[in-house]
C-alpha cells in the first residue's frame, strides 16, 4: 500500500469537508425570526475600514483603516484617510461593513467539538477575524462564520492561514515540499 503525501492545501481541504456548510439564506431567515438571538462577534482586524467616533483635534477625518492591533495595550492603530495615525480602543470606532452578512453565499460551522472549544476558549474568534472570516453567534444554534469577499482564492487568503493558525498538522509536507 502506498501512502499519499498530503500538502497543507490538501489537509486544509479535508478539514473544511468536516465542517457544516450552510446556505446564507437559511442563516438570514433564522436571524429574522429571532434577531435578539444573533450577534456578530467578529473582531476588528488589519485592513478593516472603520469610522472613528472622535478623531484627534488635528484631524477632521473620521474614516480610516486598521493598521495593527496592539494586544499588550488592547488598542488598535488606525491610519485615518488624511494620514493621521491614532490609537483607540475597540469601543472608540465602528467597522464599516457593506452588509449585515458576509458577501459569499455560504457560511460554515464547526462540527468537531475540539474546533468549537478552540473558537470559544482559545482566542479563536480573534484568529478567525484576522484570517478574514466574519463570525456570528446564536444563543440557540452556536457559531457560524463566512467570508466577506469574492474573486480570489479563498484557500490561499483565508482557509490555509486559518489551518496554520489553528495549529493543525494534518499535512505531511508544506506546499514547497518541505516536511
Amino acid at each position: 500500500m502506498t501512502r499519499t503525501i498530503k500538502t497543507v492545501s490538501d489537509a486544509t481541504q479535508e478539514w473544511i469537508k468536516e465542517m457544516d456548510a450552510i446556505q446564507q439564506g437559511m442563516i438570514a431567515k433564522l436571524m429574522k425570526l429571532d434577531p435578539d438571538d444573533w450577534h456578530e462577534v467578529t473582531k476588528p482586524s488589519r485592513g478593516d475600514r472603520v469610522y472613528v467616533y472622535e478623531p484627534p483635534e488635528e484631524s477632521k477625518e473620521h474614516y480610516g483603516a486598521i493598521e495593527n492591533y496592539l494586544s499588550e495595550a488592547d488598542v488598535y492603530l488606525i491610519n485615518l484617510d488624511d494620514g493621521t495615525a491614532v490609537e483607540v480602543g475597540e469601543d472608540d470606532f465602528e467597522v464599516d461593513r457593506d452588509d449585515y452578512l458576509p458577501m459569499w453565499g455560504t457560511m460554515w460551522s464547526f462540527r468537531d467539538s475540539a474546533d468549537n472549544w478552540w473558537l470559544e476558549e482559545d482566542d479563536g474568534i480573534r484568529i478567525m477575524s484576522e484570517c478574514g472570516f466574519r463570525v456570528y453567534e446564536s444563543e440557540e444554534f452556536g457559531y457560524f462564520f463566512g467570508i466577506d469577499g469574492a474573486g480570489y482564492s479563498f484557500y490561499e487568503a483565508h482557509w490555509i492561514p486559518l489551518y496554520r493558525k489553528r495549529g493543525l498538522q494534518w499535512h505531511d509536507v508544506d506546499e514547497d515540499g518541505e516536511l
